[in-house]
């Protein structure tokens, strides 16, 4: 498929890193954010991991380079429209429609949510053509992690999923299809990994480091704790929020008074500097 166009809203840790896989992979990439200081960050860290990838002999000076012609950063919104808008701001679903609804677009122009638990129907019913609308959900690290759920909701166009699937597989990522639900397939899976965790360290079975450490020995890659710390408390409390609304208040959804009073105080992990744990 030729290059598409696209507009990645948000230069966060997940719009910054999606916003690299595109521009990396020969994308005319447009980076929107608000702030002006969120882009001169995000775009020092985009440059800094390819800058890795040369010194690992994963990237040629010479694809930095043309990879750093096609990102584009923007603090206003972007005057040209897009072949895909990409948005990985907010978790609000009013946020996202107010955002969709600003942007300029074609008639072919694709709207994909990087939400990790908002309904995709929902966000379809708020815009002009809901067969354009679709789920593209990336993993923490976005240029590392490989799985992208593909969701399609109950009026996206079949013609839109295959594109977008087309487009991950492009980015040597593996797309998973599967359609709009609370959580989708990862996070609705993953949710008695991280509540099950905090449920033990309340009752005093163990504290972080134990838990994390016996589960890492098990086979997984990162324990609960250090994992929530890197998505973002703030983030994972919001999606098992979501769930706990959307599946009818059901128990083993419950939110978790200890990861809530992180999130007050504003201990969100890695981002912060503090979270289960502390970072220097």
């Amino acid at each position: 498929m030729s290059p598409l166009s696209i507009i990645v809203c948000g230069a966060g840790t997940m719009g910054s890193g999606i916003a690299a896989v595109a521009a990396r992979f020969g994308h005319e990439t447009f980076l929107f954010d608000l702030e002006p200081a969120a882009l001169s960050k995000a775009a020092q860290g985009i440059k800094a991991s390819w800058q890795g990838l040369v010194d690992k002999g994963k990237m040629s000076a010479e694809e930095k380079a043309a990879a750093e012609k096609r990102l584009h950063l923007c603090s206003e919104v972007p005057a040209a429209g897009a072949d895909l808008v990409i948005e990985a701001i907010v978790e609000r679903l009013d946020a996202k429609i107010q955002l969709f609804q600003s942007l300029r677009a074609s008639k072919d122009t694709i709207f994909a949510s990087n939400t990790s638990s908002l309904s995709i129907n929902s966000l379809q019913d708020a815009l002009p053509e809901p067969g354009r609308v679709a789920g593209l959900h990336f993993f923490n690290p976005a240029p590392v992690m490989k799985l992208v759920e593909v969701v399609a909701g109950s009026k996206t166009d079949p013609a839109v999923v295959e594109t977008l699937e087309r487009l991950v597989r492009s980015w040597d990522k593996v797309p998973v299809v599967c359609k709009d639900a609370p959580g989708f397939i990862v996070n609705r899976v993953a949710r008695p990994y991280y509540l099950e965790a905090l449920r033990l360290a309340e009752a005093g079975v163990g504290d972080f480091a134990t838990i994390d450490r016996l589960l890492e020995s098990t086979g997984f890659k990162m324990g609960p704790f250090r994992l929530m710390d890197l998505i973002g408390n703030d983030i994972n409390l919001a999606v098992t929020r979501s769930l706990y609304t959307a599946l009818q208040h059901a128990p083993r959804f419950t939110p978790s008074p200890l990861q809530e009073a992180l999130v007050s105080r504003g201990d969100l992990g890695r981002k912060t500097g503090q979270g289960y744990y502390a970072y220097v």
